[in-house]
């Protein structure tokens, strides 16, 4: 029974069992998710904060336990990953517009950064690449991607400062 919850967790409710491109599907469930949670629901920023932390507390010892008995300490249907480096630049989106947007530009905002975690996941840049490379365990598979949604936000940041010189 736990391990089959812990599948469930890891797997985001069997998501990554998806053979084609589990964490593309995983981070978008996430947009998906953040967004109905955000803009549907209304659910208070402070609740959707907790939520994220346990869930990031959590993966640490869910991944170690899926693991536990894989030669492979990264397979791919984990995606619990995915959701937490994908819910880093939509949360720091949110609290930091939350009273001036629009649902539309949410939606833009959505996909860019989508979009941005997604290829900064696939092409790894330093300091994505160390923790992938080097930490084979559930440290590596969740750091890299925590770095990776930070490397969203510094580009959605960077292209704030550029866009306030050229306008």
């Amino acid at each position: 029974m736990i391990n089959t919850l812990n599948t469930l967790f890891v797997t985001m409710f069997g998501l990554g069992k998806i053979k084609f491109i589990p964490g593309t599907f995983g981070s978008l469930a996430t947009i998906i998710i953040l967004y109905i949670c955000f803009h549907i629901l209304e659910i208070n920023s402070g609740v959707i904060f907790l939520g994220l932390i346990l869930i990031f507390i959590y993966s640490f010892s869910a991944v170690t336990r899926h693991t536990k008995n894989n030669e492979n300490k990264d397979p791919g249907e984990i995606i619990i990953d995915e959701f937490i480096g994908q819910s880093i630049p939509i949360y720091l989106y949110e609290i930091s517009h939350a009273s001036n947007k629009e649902p539309d530009q949410a939606i833009i905002i959505y996909f860019v950064c989508f979009i941005l975690f997604r290829y900064f996941d696939i092409m790894k840049p330093f300091p994505v690449s160390y923790f992938d490379q080097k930490h084979k365990n559930s440290f590596g598979v969740i750091m890299d991607d925590v770095c990776a949604g930070f490397y969203v936000v510094l580009s959605l940041i960077c292209f704030m400062i550029l866009k306030s010189y050229i306008l």
